[in-house]
């Protein structure tokens, strides 16, 4: 849930900051308070787009931020966006891409506003809708759908390569062939080319090398070895009397020992510093060509023996184009078996949940005031369909609001009230296996009062049971059921507007909420708004 959410620089929001609680929290105010630039925050940190014009008038950046409580650890969350097109996002100090955040934000908010009620009217996300409230019975059919769903997709691409005319594969078969010939000739080796670059630095410092090496042999040599050797025997004669006795022997040893091992080592590696001009050219002309091939084939040898594989992996398929295109609709022809019957056992759990999911949204119309509303659930199936992403069906949902009618899509409806409270009930009946845990609704209930007013409210609370509930309402039956209420308003200080946050209790809390029902508080809508808070 959400803990904090912090607002900076956003239209006439100067700054604020919010503590939201967990059930239902209710935000109101009057129009233009900027209630609904709060909601477009939570969207811009839900990685949703941004237009410079929302950036206070006056500033360089806008700014927002929030801590979410996530399996009882605290993330913070933050979005810059700077006047330039500078785009800053971060996820507990560290930087992310915006569809990181956004992948990241889809598990922990899910907005709803008017617009929502409009892109319920897309059948294309009905079925995303009917699938989630399926839960977990569909998730590994549809994850190894999707698997396969890929595995389809580029086979079909594959057999659909064309690598033109004749004359074109054989112009395309050439320059194939000549770079593969090239690699080989050039007879690459792993790790050839850091052997290389270690002569070349021997051979460029073979004087500095040389004449270090010699004073070294000469200063050892100088070193009175015999003496080394005869404290050495002296020591080893009464190295058995006393264990530091011996100990002195053990490391007198050693160093005589070490002594003659390092001279011999100097006196190698100055016989092996010899290069005439032949091996120096040698070097330099091998280090050529196989910076050469990596400016042509790759970053590295690795890659460039890499690209070869590739390269003839192509001319065989350009070589055998039949038979690999044979090949390649048998692998087809064989995953779309597989595929169909994953299909068909998608749709059998579709089509049983479709019927589960029309009988509870029926049920909560029911008690939002549309009683003689009829929902229904319309899958189109067919083992002869395209597949897709959701394999071979399509579903829309459809409405009957009167008796006597037919069903028809949701575009039909004309009242935006009927469409809010369709959206709530499709909302709180998906709830239960909905794991997003904080639930936003922006004015969702336009077009909406009386009854049924009520029974939106009473919906809301009970989705607040089990998730946190960010709702900006305009009805004073919603407002009078929340657990946190917030009242947004709007003031002019030194010539410029700015937007203040509220934590409205007692009876600051009843005269706003009577404020809303009647639009002023007097004494009758005071006591209104009492009876509405107990009812509560």
């Amino acid at each position: 849930m959400i803990n904090t959410l912090h607002i900076k620089n956003i239209g006439i929001i100067d700054e604020i900051s919010i503590d939201l609680s967990k059930g239902f929290n209710v935000l109101t105010g009057e129009t233009g308070a900027g209630k609904t630039l709060i909601i477009d925050s939570l969207e811009i940190l839900a990685g949703g787009r941004f237009s410079k014009d929302m950036i206070r008038k006056g500033e360089d950046y806008s700014f927002v931020e929030m801590s979410v409580s996530n399996n009882n650890e605290e993330i913070i969350l933050s979005r810059e966006i700077n006047i330039n097109g500078k785009n800053l996002c971060k996820i507990n100090g560290r930087m992310v891409t915006v569809a990181e955040l956004k992948n990241f934000m889809s598990k922990v908010l899910d907005i709803h506003g008017q617009h929502d009620n409009q892109s319920l009217l897309n059948p294309s996300i009905h079925i995303k809708l009917l699938d989630n409230f399926t839960g977990n019975s569909l998730k590994s059919l549809k994850s190894n759908y999707l698997e396969k769903f890929s595995r389809y997709k580029k086979l079909q691409e594959e057999i659909a390569k064309n690598y033109g005319d004749d004359k074109e594969r054989e112009r395309k078969l050439d320059l194939l062939k000549y770079q593969v010939k090239e690699i080989e000739e050039a007879n690459l080796l792993k790790g050839e080319e850091e052997e290389l670059e270690e002569k070349k630095k021997k051979i460029l410092n073979a004087e500095k090398l040389l004449k270090n090496l010699e004073i070294a042999e000469n200063e050892i040599l100088n070193i009175s070895v015999d003496s080394i050797m005869n404290a050495m025997k002296a020591l080893e004669k009464i190295e058995d009397i006393n264990e530091e006795y011996k100990s002195s022997a053990e490391k007198i040893r050693s160093i005589y020992y070490d002594l003659e091992d390092c001279g011999r080592d100097i006196s190698s590696f100055a016989q092996d510093i010899y290069f005439d001009d032949r091996e120096i050219e040698e070097v330099e002309s091998r280090l050529n060509l196989i910076s050469s091939m990596k400016r042509k084939y790759g970053n590295n040898i690795d890659e460039i023996l890499k690209y070869k594989e590739d390269v003839e992996k192509e001319i065989y398929e350009i070589e055998n184009l039949e038979e690999y295109t044979n090949k390649l609709k048998l692998d087809l022809s064989s995953l779309e078996i597989d595929m169909k019957d994953i299909c068909k056992k998608m749709h059998q759990i579709r089509e049983k949940f479709s019927n589960v999911l029309s009988e509870e949204i029926e049920k909560d119309l029911i008690d939002l005031e549309m009683k003689h509303t009829k929902f229904k659930v319309k899958i189109d199936y067919d083992e002869t369909n395209e597949f897709t992403e959701n394999g071979q069906e399509e579903i829309e949902f459809l409405i009957m609001t009167n008796v006597g009618e037919d069903f028809k899509p949701l575009t039909k409806i004309a009242s935006g009230g009927e469409m809010s409270r369709i959206m709530l009930s499709i909302k709180r009946v998906l709830a239960d296996v909905d794991e997003v845990e904080t639930l936003v609704f922006d004015e969702i209930d336009t077009g909406i009062s009386g009854i049924a007013g009520s029974k939106v409210a009473e919906k809301m609370k009970q989705i607040a049971k089990n998730h946190q509930i960010i709702c900006v309402t305009h009805l004073a039956t919603i407002a009078a059921k929340g657990d946190s209420n917030y009242y947004i308003n709007k003031e002019v200080e030194e010539g410029k507007t700015r937007t203040n946050v509220f934590l409205l209790r007692d009876n600051r809390l009843v005269e706003e909420i009577a404020r809303i029902a009647s639009g002023e508080v007097t004494k009758v809508s005071i006591q209104y708004a009492k009876e509405l808070i107990s009812k509560s």
